[in-house]
């Protein structure tokens, strides 16, 4: 049986809203379409008018994983899309999240975890913020948050604005929004060259080396998400694991006491009636990247 109803407008419907999706936790369809609707205000501006790669789990988390680059045919009319170039030639349509009914109609389609572009639908091929994800290489929350840490200063000192969010899964990501004066190509690089100045200066802690035999226990400062068509979790999006995890903007003074997992689905709405958003004012800290590489050519 199917559920619909009307939001902003829009008939929004929910196939087998009565599906239950994270089955150790009993969490169906309409619970995580009610998350949804929660957290659409403070979720929108990370997702509105950019490129959306969806991943789905009709069976539920445990039935399996869809990472869905095209809109399928039987989405609405009324849903956003994007054409954009694939790097290894051709097109993609993908679907593009502007508002609440677009959100819920996601989540009706199992679709948990939203990961946008690093650009915009104008823009697809100029990113507007750089993104370094952190995972353990080994179990060291302490050590992750050392290199969490040292990240978010180095942004600092060179004119950036860090941001952070755990990722409801095992590391952190920190970004910083910049304006739209790179390429991809050279975005990457600004990146790399952060990545290797955090490596020298916490040589036991941090790494570049992308095997992890290699890695010896450090933290990967992986910079490698700085592509073109590559994406980062949504900030407020459930992981696919047991608990039903958030992706959750943090305050930089909460990174000692929490873990990446914190929060759930049950938690953040309560969170952010409490605390606010971490992240509201991100589109109000644009920096440039050319400043930045001007300060990082300087510093080492």
């Amino acid at each position: 049986m199917n559920v619909s109803f009307d939001v902003d407008g829009r008939s929004v419907t929910v196939p087998r809203p009565t599906k239950v999706l994270f089955p150790a936790d009993g969490l169906t369809k309409q619970e995580i379409v009610s998350y949804y609707r929660g957290v659409a205000p403070v979720m929108l501006p990370h997702l509105r008018g950019r490129p959306v790669v969806m991943q789905r789990f009709p069976d539920g988390i445990d039935g399996g994983r869809i990472v869905q680059h095209n809109v399928p045919e039987h989405f609405p009319d009324w849903i956003s899309r994007v054409r954009v170039s694939k790097k290894s030639g051709g097109h993609n349509t993908l679907v593009v999240c502007d508002d609440t009914p677009t959100l819920l109609y996601l989540a009706g389609q199992a679709c948990l975890t939203p990961h946008p572009w690093l650009s915009t639908r104008e823009h697809p091929a100029v990113p507007d913020r750089l993104v370094f994800d952190l995972d353990p290489t080994v179990e060291d929350l302490a050590a992750l948050r050392t290199a969490v840490r040292r990240v978010g200063e180095v942004l600092d000192e060179l004119g950036l604005v860090p941001f952070l969010t755990t990722t409801g899964s095992r590391g952190f990501h920190v970004l910083a929004p910049v304006r739209e004066e790179f390429s991809f190509d050279q975005s990457h690089e600004l990146a790399l060259a952060i990545a290797r100045l955090l490596v020298a200066r916490e040589p036991g802690v941090l790494t570049v080396e992308q095997r992890k035999k290699e890695r010896g226990g450090r933290v990967f400062v992986d910079y490698l998400r700085n592509g073109y068509a590559q994406t980062a979790v949504a900030p407020y999006a459930v992981r696919a694991r047991r608990g039903a995890p958030v992706a959750t903007p943090l305050w930089w003074s909460e990174l000692d006491s929490v873990t990446p997992a914190s929060f759930t689905v049950a938690d953040v709405p309560t969170r952010l009636r409490a605390h606010g958003d971490p992240w509201e004012r991100f589109a109000d800290h644009v920096r440039s990247p050319e400043d930045a590489r001007s300060r990082l050519s300087r510093t080492v």
